[in-house]
């Protein structure tokens, strides 16, 4: 099972300089994968949870492709509807080349009504639009010679049914985002008879979960994986292993902007985890 990190890229914090650091540092800890989200237009809906400066990842991504040169990068999630399927199909394809093939793109439906007037795209089709795009950017990628790619794998986010549905007929992996260990293994029951239903086999599970280190246990059926002490921490790893997660994606970003300032308690929380739990394994 491999471990990655949800790096913010939003917020009055960040700048190239903060993207830096925070790349050097997942690398050099040995993390797996550095993940970024995605807005186009930050409208009020979106500020609310992520605050401007918002860079756009195909952008950021590039750029830290050349300051890595191991840790895999990728989405978490990319807004399907938000861009044209064949430009999505190429802008990865290019990204997948120049990285040395280390990309996994992310993707989901999207949730901010306004963000979607802004960019003129249908909020009430972007099921379907969601399905109809995954499909023409792999058919986009059967050429070759132009995208000089293989099939990038696509992650589909989400925790409604209609995500796991989603994942089941279209996805490498179901990417659900920040929830509990029996939220989980619930979802991977309800994954597997989608997949069945759909007469495939179940995509891989790579869930993002939280990440904040707490000095004293937290108990109760309310507490997301990822949160409480480095031994709860750990032994959410543990859970998470043996319902047959490939990937775990950490999320220290815990809500406030103000975090973006102070990145040091988010770095310290992965260190953390680095010391307590073997990331090549």
């Amino acid at each position: 099972m491999r471990i990655g990190v949800n790096v913010p890229n939003f917020g009055p914090g960040t700048d190239p300089g903060q993207l830096r650091a925070w790349a050097q540092l997942v690398e050099g800890l040995g993390y797996d994968l550095l993940m970024v989200s995605d807005h186009l237009v930050i409208t009020p809906d979106v500020a609310e949870q992520y605050p401007p400066p918002f860079y756009e990842p195909f952008t950021t991504l590039s750029w830290l492709a050349g300051l890595t040169s191991r840790v895999r990068l990728g989405t978490t999630v990319l807004l399907a509807p938000y861009r044209h399927p064949l430009l999505t199909a190429r802008m990865a394809a290019n990204l997948n080349e120049f990285s040395g093939g280390r990309l996994v793109l992310g993707m989901a439906v999207g949730w901010a009504r306004q963000e979607f007037a802004a960019l003129d795209v249908p909020y009430e089709r972007r099921g379907k639009l969601t399905d109809d795009y995954l499909r023409a950017m792999r058919a986009a990628w059967e050429n070759k010679e132009d995208y000089r790619t293989e099939q990038i794998p696509l992650w589909i986010g989400g925790n409604s049914d209609a995500g796991i549905r989603r994942a089941a007929r279209l996805g490498d992996a179901w990417h659900p985002l920040r929830n509990t260990i029996p939220w989980l293994r619930d979802g991977l029951v309800r994954l597997g008879e989608a997949a069945a239903a759909e007469g495939r086999p179940a995509p891989a599970f790579a869930p993002r979960i939280i990440l904040r280190l707490t000095d004293s246990p937290i108990e109760g059926p309310e507490r997301l994986a990822g949160e409480g002490t480095i031994e709860q921490i750990v032994g959410d790893f543990e859970e998470l292993r043996r319902l047959g997660a490939e990937t775990v994606v950490l999320d220290p970003f815990g809500g406030d902007p103000e975090e973006t300032r102070h990145p040091q308690t988010a770095w310290h929380a992965l260190a953390a985890v680095a010391d307590n739990w073997e990331l090549t394994r």
